[in-house]
């Protein structure tokens, strides 16, 4: 039972039938779902319906009291009623007398809108017979500790220690934003001076890309970290192939490593490892524990990074000689917002939420993650295990020689955009005049648009191969740009293949893109290979590694 009440905020944010089926997947146990002051059932399990013996149909759409007379007996709806009331969860046991005792447990917990106010419950009901007796003492031993003074101060501590947490990491995190923004803002009004010469303009760009990126992974994280506290963190589950994700995350992080000339060592199991998983989040996992180990590494050290199967789940190791983990730290690694050194004066930035999301990641997958460490100075390992979903057999050292090389190869190779004609809608004149550059410098005939209205006026004039458009513009949106694309003939561009790019970039905006008309969603910012790589796709074109990458 959870610890706190189920919050979920947001247009959809009420949804009781999804949350009970969830639950429902992860517990055999009778489950019903209730909604408002009288408690109308909109949700019931097979287990719940065979337990008060009554069909869904009898009871779904009439209030609980009605559909479950005995609840006034044995006390759950006065139960239902307190929770609704102060959106506390609660646990009633109840006995039912016979020659053989039998215990029930009613765990309700309450549902919160997005007022915060609570619109519902949720109500399991557990077979506790073997539990009663030592339940019975567990309650006795907690309600002596609740009035005991020693017990007082112990959740008295507790209470400042989250306190001084939660104000730690409020500092680390001001601090975090404002040192790139620092960078950016003085960089940025140096480029407006007139006498800045080459050497030192090409400078203040590269320190601008480098802490902007810095501060849109802080971004991420805290957007992962949030979704993960309100459960709406979805997989994309499919078959992925963990050799090439490892592959991507070291050659990602290979010019952080050569720049403190860390080396790598980089050891893949010959056999093909498929795991079922999101790649996109397996690559985050893999990113984070790489990006981390070769962090905490000093300059001439060593990064190791090993993937093996382990009967049944394959391991993905990441070992460093870096900085340790004390004894009295370890047990605490993958608590978010929690950092081995949270002072002013720390060596090391970051917001302690990296480990936290690979975590919870990780065990979304079906996996576990651990860590070891000898101590401070003396290096250490994360590994990270996942199930199999099967095995393809062995193959040669030499295919799988050619097999990463042609991988690694990938990664440095560009698309041929020759001859293409794209039409890129966005309402900012600096994303329209990026995208331009980076698409011309491809071989693409641009046409840029900053509405709606201009980029339909545009569709009258010619065909255009590839649509790129971002979703946030005044008077009209992205939406009712492709709806308006969408309802053209094929002749005159209406079954143009589009690009969504956007900083919408949730799970709830990604499906609602792809249902409008879009091929793809893109995130902001994209990097200038992926543009160029999701483009070719979208108009059927095939990688040219010969070409030079589009900077």
């Amino acid at each position: 039972m959870p610890k706190e009440p189920w919050s979920v905020t947001g247009e959809d944010a009420f949804d009781l039938v999804r949350l009970c089926r969830y639950f429902s997947e992860l517990s055999p146990q009778p489950m019903v779902a209730v909604e408002g002051t009288t408690h109308i059932v909109r949700h019931l399990n097979a287990a719940f319906s065979r337990l008060v013996g009554k069909e869904a149909g009898e009871m779904i759409g009439r209030p609980f009291a009605e559909a479950v007379p005995e609840g006034k007996e044995n006390g759950c709806l006065p139960l239902l009623n307190r929770v609704y009331r102060t959106g506390i969860p609660e646990i009633l046991s109840e006995q039912e007398h016979g020659p053989t005792p039998v215990y029930w447990t009613y765990s309700v917990w309450a549902i919160l809108g997005a007022n915060e106010c609570p619109v519902g419950v949720i109500i399991q009901v557990t077979d506790a017979t073997e539990m009663a007796v030592f339940r019975s003492q567990v309650m006795e031993m907690n309600s002596q500790l609740l009035l005991s003074g020693t017990r007082q101060h112990e959740l008295a501590e507790v209470a400042d220690r989250a306190s001084q947490i939660k104000d730690e990491f409020l500092a680390i995190l001001s601090h975090e934003l404002r040192t790139p923004l620092t960078s950016i803002l003085g960089w940025a009004g140096m480029l407006g001076n007139p006498k800045l010469d080459e050497a030192t303009t090409l400078r203040a760009i590269e320190v601008i890309r480098r802490n902007a990126k810095v501060q849109v992974q802080m971004i991420d994280d805290l957007l992962d970290h949030a979704r993960i506290m309100t459960g709406k963190l979805r997989l994309i589950v499919q078959p992925v192939d963990l050799g090439s994700i490892i592959i991507a995350a070291v050659e990602g992080q290979r010019p952080a490593a050569e720049a403190r000339e860390i080396s790598f060592q980089l050891q893949l199991d010959s056999r093909s490892l498929q795991v079922s998983g999101d790649p996109d989040r397996l690559q985050q996992v893999a990113w984070n524990l790489i990006s981390n180990a070769v962090k905490f590494t000093p300059k001439g050290g060593r990064v190791m990074v090993s993937l093996d199967r382990v009967d049944s789940n394959v391991e993905i190791t990441v070992r460093d000689t870096g900085k340790g983990i004390a004894p009295e730290f370890l047990p605490y690694v993958f608590d978010r917002f929690r950092q081995a050194d949270g002072s002013t004066t720390r060596a090391f930035g970051g917001l302690g939420l990296g480990l936290a999301i690979v975590r919870h990641l990780v065990e979304l997958h079906g996996g576990t993650v651990r860590v070891d460490s000898a101590g401070e100075g003396l290096g250490s390992a994360f590994h990270v295990s996942l199930p199999l979903i099967g095995v393809r057999g062995v193959v040669s050292d030499t295919v799988k020689g050619k097999v990463l090389e042609s991988q690694l190869h990938e990664l440095d190779g560009s698309q041929t955009l020759s001859g293409l004609r794209l039409l890129v809608v966005d309402d900012s004149v600096d994303t329209c005049e990026l995208l331009k550059i980076v698409l011309e410098g491809c071989g693409a005939q641009v046409k840029t648009a900053s509405s709606v209205a201009a980029a339909l006026e545009a569709m009258t004039e010619g065909q255009f191969d590839v649509l790129i458009s971002d979703l946030g513009m005044p008077d009209e949106d992205g939406y009712s740009l492709i709806a308006k694309v969408r309802a053209l003939s094929p002749e005159r561009g209406g079954k143009t293949p589009a690009a969504a790019l956007t900083a919408y970039a949730s799970e709830e905006d990604r499906i609602r893109v792809l249902r409008s008309g879009f091929q793809i969603h893109l995130p902001k910012p994209i990097g200038p290979n992926e543009l160029v790589a999701v483009v070719a796709s979208l108009a059927g074109r095939q990688s040219e590694t010969n070409r030079p990458a589009a900077t």
